[in-house]
């Protein structure tokens, strides 16, 4: 009996012990997460397990099915949580906290996946071209021949704002628009947003397209800030649509075997304290209403945004890529 007694007890033990820790992989890079998650674990007990990966979470969770160790997955755009839920790999999580945190806009309906910080794709032009009221549009207009520089087109980044577009004109109108963007590249699309902001200040064209908090990273860094300084940053469309909005987001995994820690995970990232430290360190715009930017971002400006449902843009992101290779845009 004593055995028994014992045995049971270094089961329960061994019990407890699984069930205080949850399992995160992460797109998301480990200076932004590791503050956010030692404060999770201060607060509840529950140890956060971390797997950082830069591509192919969708191909490792398909891989370990139902036997995934995987219970958060926190990824860097819409992109790549529609890939998660069109491959069938997570599952609706029910929480009133995420719901009441997060705008309609920026959650799945079926509440698959939830935005956890939004960033703009800006337009950045050289200051010597001087101040001037950008539309994504006009990057297309002959004015700007050889005047711009890009990532490639495929990116998740760029790929998101030309789905945006075709919500708002239509297929054969945005096929044009990336026709006449790519005729006014400087270069051939290359390297990543920091470096075309590289590229306007070595004069090497005077327009590029980057996300909102790179230019905040440019103007921390000692090396870059340079670049960051030879720039406007600017907020398209502001007499129309608003500028496009994109998201860092998180999921719940199909097969997570700590669910209820999962969902607390999840909710604590959504908290005001939480929110604070996601915009403080990286420099994005909080998702949560009423949480205060730092001040980096705050100096930017107010802008309106495209209040344009991010699953509008999910639908359409086939397409969008399909239109890009139409283009040749990349070639």
């Amino acid at each position: 009996m004593k055995k028994l007694l014992v045995g049971l007890a270094l089961i329960s033990a061994s019990f407890v012990s699984m069930a205080k820790e949850v399992n995160v992989y992460s797109y998301r890079q480990p200076f932004l997460v590791e503050p956010l998650f030692a404060k999770f674990t201060e607060q509840t007990g529950i140890k956060v397990n971390v797997v950082f990966a830069k591509k192919g979470m969708a191909e490792r969770l398909a891989r370990e099915g139902k036997h995934s160790p995987a219970d958060v997955l926190l990824t860097t755009d819409i992109s790549r949580l529609i890939e998660l839920h069109d491959k069938n790999l997570l599952q609706a999580v029910d929480s009133k906290t995420l719901t009441e945190a997060i705008p309609a806009q920026f959650r799945a309906s079926d509440d698959t996946w939830y935005a956890l910080t939004t960033r703009v794709r800006n337009i950045y032009s050289a200051k010597r071209m001087g101040e001037h009221a950008f539309t994504y549009e006009e990057l297309a207009d002959p004015k700007y021949k050889g005047k711009i520089c890009t990532r490639s087109g495929k990116h998740p980044y760029n790929v998101a704002l030309v789905a945006a577009m075709i919500n708002h004109h239509g297929e054969a109108e945005t096929l044009n628009w990336l026709k006449g963007v790519k005729a006014n590249l400087a270069r051939k699309p290359q390297g990543n947003d920091r470096g075309q902001v590289q590229a306007i200040h070595q004069g090497l064209c005077d327009i590029s397209i980057g996300n909102s908090y790179y230019f905040g990273k440019m103007l921390t860094d000692k090396k870059q800030k340079v670049w960051a300084d030879a720039v406007h940053i600017n907020f398209p469309n502001q007499a129309g649509v608003g500028a496009h909005v994109n998201i860092s987001g998180v999921a719940m995994a199909k097969h997570a075997p700590h669910q209820d820690n999962a969902k607390a995970l999840m909710e604590f990232l959504v908290s005001v304290p939480a929110q604070e430290l996601y915009a403080e360190t990286n420099m994005e715009y909080p998702v949560r209403v009423g949480v205060k930017r730092s001040d980096l971002v705050a100096s930017w400006g107010e802008f309106k945004a495209d209040d344009l449902s991010l699953e509008k843009i999910a639908e359409q992101r086939k397409k969008a890529l399909m239109l890009i290779d139409q283009a040749k845009f990349d070639l």
